[in-house]
């Protein structure tokens, strides 16, 4: 069983190879003691299924970005699996959205505009859960239509996708804005060209997007 330390430390040293220093304060890792903020919490059952990573980064006294990945394995093994997945999805988004760090081998940098204002858009990789399943057509320029009919606040706002197809050939798909459901983005999810494969698999995508600071 990974404990609490546990999963501090491995986060800790997570975002150090990421040249993001934080600072542990009680259950949360901080930049010099403000925002943002980190916590992740770990829960397994025991019973052969797999973990879930669940990850809050706290941006401001009302605003936090909730996300959660599952891990195979027992223990600091799952634990891993699950840091992983958080690394490999979402980290580098975050990274250059909250702390000014950004690698552009890991994401895709746009600009979009909005609206009467211009967006810094930092667009995570669109991962499956298997390979060899082509990316849809569209799905950047569907995402900037359905945002122009959205009163976007002047700060950072982000994007959760996520769509699985099981092997019966039936979809599950969401869309999330700033945590919450979004009508728009469930739409472009459902128009786009997904492939139709023998077996199943699952796709997510993370974005976030912040004005221009000219």
């Amino acid at each position: 069983m990974a404990n609490f330390e546990t999963l501090q430390t491995e986060l800790l040293h997570l975002f150090e190879r990421h040249d993001v220093e934080l600072e542990v304060d009680e259950d949360w890792l901080v930049t010099d003691g403000d925002f943002p903020a980190v916590r992740a919490s770990w829960h397994e059952d025991g019973a052969g299924t797999p973990g879930r990573l669940d990850v809050d980064v706290v941006i401001s006294e009302e605003r936090h970005i909730e996300e959660s990945f599952a891990g195979n394995g027992a223990g600091v093994a799952g634990l891993r699996d699950a840091l992983s997945a958080f690394e490999r999805n979402v980290l580098h988004v975050l990274l250059a959205a909250c702390w000014y760090v950004t690698d552009d081998r890991r994401i895709q940098l746009q600009s979009w505009d909005l609206g009467a204002r211009t967006w810094d858009v930092f667009v995570g990789p669109l991962t499956f859960s298997r390979d060899s399943v082509a990316t849809p057509e569209g799905l950047l320029p569907a995402l900037q239509d359905a945002l122009r009919s959205e009163s976007l606040s002047g700060q950072l706002h982000w994007i959760r996708l996520f769509h699985r197809r099981e092997d019966d050939g039936s979809v599950v798909a969401e869309a999330l804005l700033d945590n919450e459901p979004w009508p728009g983005g469930d739409r472009v999810l459902g128009q786009l060209n997904w492939p139709s494969t023998d077996k199943g698999y699952s796709a997510r995508c993370f974005i976030a997007l912040d004005i221009r600071d000219y």
